[in-house]
């Protein structure tokens, strides 16, 4: 019973803790997909509801790609402010990267708009090794 009210405690004094932290990483997720919508010069989430399946890849890249670097930003974090810094910088980076790799890719936008599964695949490759690369850093 001792164990019990001992977990219970835990539980009690951790939680608020867990809730804001996770709260404070999803509202810095949304954001960060939200700019990504915005920098990316083709309406991937119009283009996922008519069935372009090399847009959902890419959009479920950048998903992936923002979601590792924040999270091992919210698992190494001590505060709230903690996370909102290295996790922005995090989200920042990520976005770079669809830039970089669409400057080397030629017309990167409109082969994903034609559907082109093949250069999906291809960005979300650099998209997850960006990621688990500034995870690596982020943890430092």
């Amino acid at each position: 019973m001792e164990i019990f009210l001992l977990i219970l405690q835990s539980v009690k004094s951790g939680l608020p803790f867990l809730i804001s932290h996770f709260f404070t990483a999803i509202v810095i997720f949304v954001s960060g997909l939200w700019v990504y919508t915005k920098v990316t010069p083709m309406n991937e989430l119009e283009l996922i509801k008519g069935g372009n399946i090399a847009a959902s890849l890419s959009f479920a890249g950048a998903c992936v790609g923002i979601a590792i670097p924040l999270a091992v930003c919210l698992s190494s974090s001590v505060n709230i402010v903690d996370i909102i810094v290295w996790g922005s910088i995090a989200v920042i980076l990520q976005l770079i990267c669809f830039k970089v790799v669409d400057f080397f890719l030629k017309d990167l936008s409109l082969r994903i708009i034609d559907g082109e599964i093949s250069i999906s695949i291809v960005l979300v490759g650099f998209k997850l090794s960006i990621a688990v690369l500034n995870a690596a850093a982020v943890a430092g």
